[in-house]
């Protein structure tokens, strides 16, 4: 592979600290230390330093174990190009450089997820207490990524029994508490975990509980309250030989009365019973032999997000279910220890349904998907590392039977996808990298909650996207600099006119750049992100680019930290900001999205005396801030016409974490 010691642009989205490291009560008196630089993470990857991996965002070890109780929010926090809106978290929505999460694959656990219910609701809300590793390919995906990664793709992975467990111990245990003021929020969450003669197991539960929070005005947010249960039951085996089959099952509730749409502020609609559930399961199989031509892995899996509204203040009610059934079968033929190829076979069954007082019984679309793969990742010399892929889909699409009559829509698109992504490193100092994707997408499945309609699918298209990345990175003693320009281009992107299915395009170009500056105890970063979107080549508001993305602008961060030894104390504040955007929308209704800026500072202390405990006090929105994060749904809007749902004011925050 290319010389590691180039540090790219991932590495400095996603929290690159040279050399800092914080310090934990229980690892302390090991001279251990939990890193906040994701260049170990991104070193753990086994296929880290391939090209397609060059812009790849890595979520540090330090960031997830922050952010273990809070939301997505909090687990992206610090990464200018990844944004997270919605404000609660069954209304949190990711968007990449400015694209929605609809338009990448996501993957938990090697399982896809079926990002589709309630455009009002996320599909997505994962509990970044289940989370070992966080990965964002941003644009450029690999074939191996799996059907409709048109824009990139997020991967997951849960923890499991050696996350926790110390060296040779069979049993261990960690438990965390904590507390928030602003909505009284109060989170318990406890991991078990046991292993002997190559089997593991492991067990984790969370419950979170609480009040409506207030905004920076002080005005009280509702249906913000916390309402949570989430839970995590692993089963493996590992053999002598590196062989591993594991069995991963995770399920989370949130059920709560929440805003008639729970993505906006309050309205003249009121409130809703809102009862959502997400399960996922998988099981895998990897041979663990990392040389030589044979060396398959097999992930078969299931996933389901259930959106229920009981009753509304309608009188109506809704059922909602999304599934998808995913099986991946794969083999890397490791032709040196430095170049390999990854071909394989994937299947994808995904269900949307609906069951409504407002339908004709259960409505829904179904497709499913057949996918042939081949990605190589290779090393022609020293300084270049090159990956090219391709794959081709099969699609056999169903619309809903509205009557019922048995003349559903139906309709077997095809098309193949190719990537090529490269890095060379002109220097010992400099890299540049570049990369381009050309992806089918098929038939997209529509919103649940939309199937009261009967759709006529006559003009209904193939999607098809093209992305472009092009980038340098820079490192010279304890500076890192890096920056690169992207462009996603989505075709017949599908969407909705009356009762007809419609085609529409989307455009999100840009530039990400990123600069640290890191010493033997902690350093500073800077990071910004400038996403611009068009819709159909025009301007948008946001109720047209549902589905696409959302109008970010410009939007930084910053982060400074710093370690105390002698007192073992860690410290440290960020600054999260978005200056004020004219997306080109000039309607009486909208208006310039208003610029924010927001400060955070932190402590994290752990006595010397308590082996294993660590406690970290924060103060959120120092300054008591209103303001509505700009991947929120609305906030151009003047606010007769929607209130977006605002962020929480100064909160105060302490969370005490015990390792046994």
């Amino acid at each position: 592979m290319a010389p590691t010691s180039n540090i790219r642009l991932s590495g400095l989205l996603c929290s690159t600290a040279l050399t800092l490291i914080t310090a934990s009560a229980a690892l302390a008196e090991d001279d251990e230390v939990l890193s906040l630089d994701p260049i170990v993470v991104k070193q753990r990857d086994p296929i880290g330093n391939a090209a397609d991996r060059a812009t790849s965002i890595y979520v540090a070890d330090a960031e997830i174990e922050r952010a273990a109780m809070g939301d997505l929010k909090d687990l992206f926090a610090g990464i200018a190009a990844v944004s997270v809106g919605g404000g609660i978290p069954i209304a949190q929505k990711i968007f990449v450089n400015g694209v929605d999460m609809l338009n990448l694959a996501v993957q938990v656990d090697g399982v896809s997820q079926n990002n589709r219910t309630f455009h009002h609701v996320s599909a997505n809300a994962f509990d970044p207490g289940l989370m070992k590793s966080v990965r964002v390919d941003p644009g450029v995906a690999p074939a191996d990524a799996g059907p409709r990664a048109l824009a990139g793709r997020v991967v997951m992975e849960t923890i499991d029994a050696g996350d926790i467990l110390e060296d040779g111990a069979t049993f261990g245990g960690q438990s965390r508490l904590s507390y928030s003021s602003n909505g009284n929020t109060a989170q318990g969450a406890l991991t078990l975990a046991g292993r002997s003669n190559g089997f593991e197991i492991l067990a984790y539960a969370k419950r979170a509980t609480g009040d409506n929070f207030e905004d920076g005005d002080g005005n009280e947010v509702t249906g913000s309250n916390a309402n949570l249960t989430a839970g995590l039951l692993k089963f493996a085996y590992e053999g002598d030989q590196g062989d591993r089959v594991e069995l991963s099952l995770q399920q989370a509730e949130d059920n709560e009365i929440r805003n008639f749409q729970p993505n906006f502020g309050a309205s003249t609609r009121g409130f809703a019973p809102y009862y959502t559930k997400r399960r996922i399961a998988s099981l895998r199989y990897e041979s663990g032999n990392e040389t030589g031509l044979w060396d398959p892995s097999a992930t078969l899996g299931f996933s389901d997000i259930n959106v229920d509204r009981p009753s509304d203040p309608f009188g109506d009610s809704t059922a909602t279910s999304s599934k998808t059934y995913a099986l991946t079968l794969q083999n890397d033929f490791h032709l040196s220890d430095r170049n390999t190829i990854t071909a394989g076979v994937d299947y994808q069954v995904r269900e949307s349904t609906v069951t409504a007082t407002w339908t004709n019984g259960e409505t829904g679309e179904e497709s499913k998907n057949i996918g042939v793969f081949a990605q190589a990742r290779l090393d022609p010399t020293d300084r270049l590392s090159v990956s090219a892929g391709l794959r081709y889909d099969w699609q056999d699409f169903t619309g809903q039977d509205f009557g019922q009559t048995g003349n559903a829509f139906t309709d077997s698109p095809s098309g193949a996808s190719g990537n090529l992504s490269l890095v060379y490193d002109v220097t010992d100092a400099l890299s540049l990298h570049a990369g381009y994707s050309n992806v089918f997408g098929g038939y997209d499945l529509e919103d649940n909650f939309l199937f009261f309609r009967d759709w006529d699918y006559s003009a209904l298209q193939s999607s098809r996207a093209r992305n472009i990345i092009v980038g340098a990175d820079w490192q010279r003693g304890n500076w890192t600099l890096g920056g690169e320009l992207f462009k996603t281009n989505i075709d017949n992107i599908r969407g909705v006119a009356g009762n007809t299915v419609i085609a529409n395009d989307f455009e999100s170009k840009g530039f990400n750049i990123a600069a640290t500056y890191g010493w033997n105890s902690g350093f500073a970063r800077f990071s910004m992100n400038n996403s611009d979107v068009s819709f159909n080549d025009a301007p948008a508001e946001s109720f047209f680019l549902v589905d696409s993305g959302t109008p970010i602008g410009k939007v930084l961060t910053f982060e400074v930290q710093q370690e105390v030894s002698a007192m073992n104390l860690l410290v440290g504040g960020s600054v999260e900001a978005a200056l004020s955007n004219d997306n080109g929308v000039h309607a009486d209704y909208t208006q310039e999205q208003p610029g924010y800026a927001v400060l955070n500072l932190f402590a994290e202390y752990s006595p010397p005396s308590l082996n294993g405990l660590t406690i970290r006090a924060a103060i959120d929105n120092v300054f008591d801030k209103q303001y509505a994060d700009r991947a929120t749904y609305g906030n151009e809007y003047t606010s007769d016409v929607i209130t977006a749902f605002n962020e929480p004011g100064r909160n105060i925050s302490v969370v005490a974490t015990l390792k046994f």
